[in-house]
């Protein structure tokens, strides 16, 4: 995070300056599994650790770029700490720039409940049909960010998912 060192500072002028960020599937600790717009991860995790079906929408080759959310975390301070006046007024991409198609995901996400809780059974995923509408792949550019404000994902899927991973096995959900 080289650039995170930079210090704040409030601009004394009249103009309001803004950058703007737009997250993508971002994923990390304390998402709720339980609401009505949960994210695919949560809910395959609580899935896997109570022993339910998990449902995968279409063939399993549908991919997103998903990033975990200590990488939104990074480009919100680097966002809100920028004095380089390029950066204003700018909107950026947050996210990994990387697919992971869902049978990727799963097998992820497999693995890393394994790895927390060795003798639960993971049940193999069941396919349906595609949903209406549904984009079949998405990945973000990411590369202004990097150029302007200094943005480099420092977590993979995998890592965010060895994090979140713990931290379901013992949420009270």
């Amino acid at each position: 995070m080289r650039r995170l060192d930079r210090r704040c500072k409030v601009d004394g002028g009249s103009k309001v300056k803004t950058v703007g960020l737009r997250y993508l599937n971002f994923f990390g600790t304390r998402q709720d599994p339980n609401g009505a717009y949960a994210a695919v991860i949560p809910l395959w995790i609580r899935a896997m650790l109570k022993g339910e079906d998990v449902y995968v929408n279409g063939n399993g080759k549908t991919s997103r770029d998903f990033c975990y959310i200590y990488n939104c975390v990074q480009a919100n301070r680097l966002a809100a700490c920028t004095t380089d006046g390029d950066d204003f007024n700018q909107v950026f991409n947050v996210a990994l720039g990387a697919q992971t198609t869902l049978n990727e995901l799963y097998a992820l996400i497999r693995d890393r409940v394994l790895q927390v809780v060795p003798n639960v059974e993971i049940k193999a995923p069941i396919y349906r049909d595609f949903r209406k509408g549904d984009v079949r792949h998405s990945l973000a550019d990411i590369s202004k960010g990097k150029r302007l404000i200094g943005y480099e994902p420092e977590h993979t899927v995998k890592d965010g998912l060895c994090e979140a991973a713990k931290w379901y096995v013992e949420a009270p959900f």
